[in-house]
């Protein structure tokens, strides 16, 4: 009779059920036991059940009424989906195609064999890049880093219109002295909104640029010709100065690429360590003839 009902008829069931689980089975016990109760049938797809004992030890025991019936909910209704597709496949597909037996003897294979290379790597490889191994790689792999994006080193300020002193900002903001730069990190600790201090690390010039009441259109012919940048809108006042800058599809910095070119040649260890563990398993089971060729 269950089945019959109407899918919002299901989620009330569902809400009822769960008041009872949350409350203890309050009232009910009297009527039947807590674990008949947990058997109740839920919803029936061909020949699978899922049952409200097996709904309730899917969900957690810690959270509210409200979570409890929202999670009670999707888990019922992606069970009912998966076994919907479950059903599909039985009828459609052929006995070659459900044969997959020889499918899941290779997938223990590759995971356990992966697992087992893993926990090799964790114990017994612990590789250290050195800047001169990436100086070497990043030269011989020149046109392989090329450029996606426009970058820059540089200063972003965005500073209250009342904020006072901005003519000495202004100065400052336009120095690479020492002196300047410092009274310029003063000045933005004290008043600036936004400050980005980025002299000796490169960044893509889209993300100041998206900083801006207005995005510059043109990013490459700005770079080319501006050092440096005011505008302004009803609140703020915004100041950019360009330190120096690189263009679309030219070389990338080595200071701009050293992180990927260190995964690179870490991922290039890992695999050389793989095969040398292969190749001394191999070397090991033919001296102990765990290997017998016939």
């Amino acid at each position: 009779m269950f089945r019959a009902l109407s899918f919002e008829n299901v989620k009330e069931y569902i809400k009822y059920l769960f008041l009872l689980l949350i409350l203890g089975f309050g009232g009910f016990g009297c009527q039947q036991s807590g674990d008949k109760l947990l058997e109740v049938p839920l919803v029936t797809v061909g020949d699978w059940t899922l049952t409200s004992k097996q709904l309730a030890e899917a969900i957690p025991d810690d959270i509210s009424e409200d979570d409890s019936i929202a999670l009670a909910d999707d888990y019922v209704g992606r069970w009912v989906k998966m076994r919907l597709f479950l059903y599909q496949a039985e009828v459609n597909l052929t006995p070659q195609e459900k044969d997959i037996e020889k499918l899941l003897d290779e997938y223990r294979t590759t995971l356990l064999v992966h697992l087992y290379q893993q926990k090799m790597l964790e114990e017994k490889h612990s590789p250290i890049i050195s800047d001169n191994e990436i100086a070497t790689y990043y030269n011989e792999m020149k046109d392989n880093f090329r450029l996606q994006n426009n970058i820059v080193q540089g200063v972003f300020l965005k500073v209250p219109k009342e904020a006072p002193n901005q003519d000495n900002l202004r100065k400052w903001y336009k120095s690479k002295a020492p002196e300047d730069l410092m009274n310029l990190e003063a000045y933005a600790f004290q008043f600036a909104r936004k400050y980005d201090q980025f002299i000796e690390e490169w960044v893509s010039f889209s993300r100041i640029n998206s900083l801006l009441p207005v995005p510059i259109s043109n990013e490459e012919s700005f770079l080319r010709w501006r050092d440096y940048y005011e505008t302004s809108d009803s609140l703020y006042n915004y100041y950019f100065a360009r330190y120096h800058y690189h263009l679309t599809g030219e070389q990338a910095p080595l200071a701009y690429v050293k992180d990927r070119v260190e995964v690179i040649l870490l991922n290039k260890k890992r695999l050389e360590f793989i095969n040398k563990l292969g190749d001394e398993i191999y070397e090991d089971a033919l001296r102990d003839k765990i290997v017998k060729f016939h």
